[in-house]
């Protein structure tokens, strides 16, 4: 019995999703077709000029707007930011710094100083366990 290989398919949603595109600003035939693992990778390697622009100027999805603002997507809703946003609009988001801006970029910082700081501690630990050691604060 031989298997026959099918190509692996994506909806457009998913597909602009790895892309880091809001899907809405894709051209007509992008969503409303399947996209191949083919040719996502396609995409990613060789990008088509509207890919290229997207990614350039937006507007752009949530994810890729909270990144570029250095704050979670948690945060851009906090702040009252619901839809895509152009790299124009991000650009002034910035430039205005308003408050709550600067308070999730305070948050996002110490989250990510929190994750490092628990990283290591882990690390610490599987050295410890590694070299036979009791786990620190523990007695025998």
């Amino acid at each position: 019995m031989t298997s026959h290989k099918t190509a692996q398919t994506m909806k457009p949603a998913t597909a602009a999703k790895k892309l880091g595109v809001y899907l809405e600003a894709t051209p007509a035939e992008f969503q409303e077709g399947v996209v191949s693992r083919t040719e996502l990778n396609a995409l990613q390697s060789d990008p088509p000029e509207w890919l290229r622009e997207l990614r350039r100027n937006g507007p752009h999805p949530r994810p890729v707007v909270a990144a570029k603002l250095g704050i979670s997507i948690s945060g851009l809703a906090r702040g009252g930011i619901t839809d895509a946003l152009t790299t124009e609009q991000i650009e002034a988001l910035k430039n205005e710094s308003p408050d709550w801006l600067q308070q999730e970029r305070t948050t996002q910082a110490e989250v990510r100083k929190e994750a490092v700081r628990i990283k290591e501690k882990k690390e610490q630990k599987e050295q410890d366990a590694a070299q036979g050691e009791q786990p620190r604060g523990t007695r025998s």
